[in-house]
Order: structure tokens, then sequence, then C-alpha cells
């Protein structure tokens, strides 16, 4: 077999990815397509459940990539205090707030251009954290959030076990 024919070893995320993803990090897997067909559309660590903490810097990061973002939907269940709209960059995001489980949050741009991106417990270590947000954001993901919270966070399946 040529030398070029030879597998290569595929890496979930390039190296500089590995040293930036800390709390507070968002990685995405944007398309350019009108079809975006895996079930994520990136992934998020924030350091908190602090919602008013946390969500200026993901809305700013993803407005660079998607334009202003208009809404945000959570679970209040999940975080802290949710309020019914946040000002960002002199931009109202208002909050829709229903049960989507405490592993997502969904970001709307425009009228009804959605993106769902997992969300990695403040906690979670970072290696775990890495591996988390790495096959959230695989092109061929087809797992849910909890589930690739549960198989890759070992204190995620423990307090699931625990709150249930």
């Amino acid at each position: 077999m040529a030398e070029s024919d030879a597998p290569t070893p595929r890496k979930l995320l390039p190296d500089e990815i590995h040293r930036a993803v800390k709390p507070g990090t968002a990685l995405l897997r944007l398309q350019t397509t009108h079809s975006r067909e895996g079930v994520l559309d990136g992934a998020w660590w924030p350091r908190s459940r602090d919602v008013t903490a946390e969500l200026p810097a993901l809305i700013q990061a993803l407005t660079t990539y998607l334009g202003p973002i208009t809404r945000v939907g959570l679970d209040t269940a999940a975080w802290e205090e949710v309020p019914t709209r946040l000002v960002v960059d002199d931009r109202v995001v208002h909050f829709d707030t229903f049960p989507v489980g405490d592993d997502t949050v969904l970001i709307t741009r425009g009228d009804n251009d959605h993106f769902v991106l997992l969300v990695v417990p403040s906690a979670t270590t970072a290696d775990a954290a890495r591996v988390a947000m790495a096959r959230a954001v695989d092109a061929d993901n087809v797992t849910q959030a909890a589930d690739i919270l549960v198989a890759t966070l070992p204190e995620a399946a423990t307090e699931r076990a625990e709150s249930g």
C-alpha cells in the first residue's frame, strides 16, 4: 500500500482547540448549507449556572459567526434566576424557558433559525469536557446531548442517578 493510501489517524479536534477548551468555552460546528443533519450544532462549557454572568460571552461569540441572536431557550430548573431578557451589546435577547433539559441550550437567530448546543456541566474535568465537546461538534454525531454526557462524564451519570 502506498503511503498516501494509508489511513490517517483521526483526531476529534486539533491540538490547539484542546488547549483552548476551558470553562467558558464554546465550540461550534457551523455549516454553510441549509442542511444541518447532526443532532447538535455545538457545545458550550459555562463556568457556572449563573445565566446573567455566562450568557453574554456566549452570545457575543455566536453573534460573530451567526449574526444577531434573538432568543435563548433553556431549562429554568438548571440555571440560577433566569431573567425574561438580557441586553448584550445593545441588543435585547429574550429567554424562552421550558423543560429542554439541563444538557442543552437552544439559540435562535432571526425569526426561526435554531441551533442546539450541548451544555457541559461547569464542574467537569478538562479532559472529560474535551471529549464531550468533541463528540458534540462531530459532523457525523447522531447521539443526543444527555447520552453524550452520560457516556463521557462519569460524574454526570452519578448526579442523574442521585437526583432521579
